[in-house]
């Protein structure tokens, strides 16, 4: 299997929200935003207030970034790819998560705030 088809099956099964509900939720809050990208990536800019784990570490250090598996999470990566597939095993751990359809492009492509 190659990654993209990696990448088409796990957003056959996840939750995916669009950029602009995505920036809705993060206004009306009570939404972790997860950023998956990696540190420079993040370094260079993220969505206020959002929360770091690189993509490599996930599985690893989710459990103590977010002890509460009913918590609300919106994962987004640079496109979506790495997004989608964090989502997945997110979701598989028995994490309450949707994926930011587009991901940082299109949030930086909508206009909208970043730190």
């Amino acid at each position: 299997m190659t990654a993209k088809e990696m990448v088409t099956t796990a957003k056959q099964n996840i939750t995916e929200v669009s950029v602009s509900d995505a920036k809705a939720l993060l206004d009306k809050g009570g939404y972790i935003f997860l950023d998956v990208r990696t540190s420079k990536e993040f370094k260079m800019g993220h969505i206020p207030g959002a929360m770091h784990l690189a993509r490599g570490l996930l599985e690893f250090k989710i459990a103590k970034a977010v002890p509460d598996k009913n918590a609300n999470i919106i994962v987004y990566c640079k496109s979506g790819g790495r997004g989608s597939l964090a989502t997945y095993t997110l979701g598989q751990m028995g994490y309450n998560v949707k994926n930011m359809d587009g991901g940082w492009k299109a949030w930086e492509k909508a206009g909208y705030p970043i730190e």
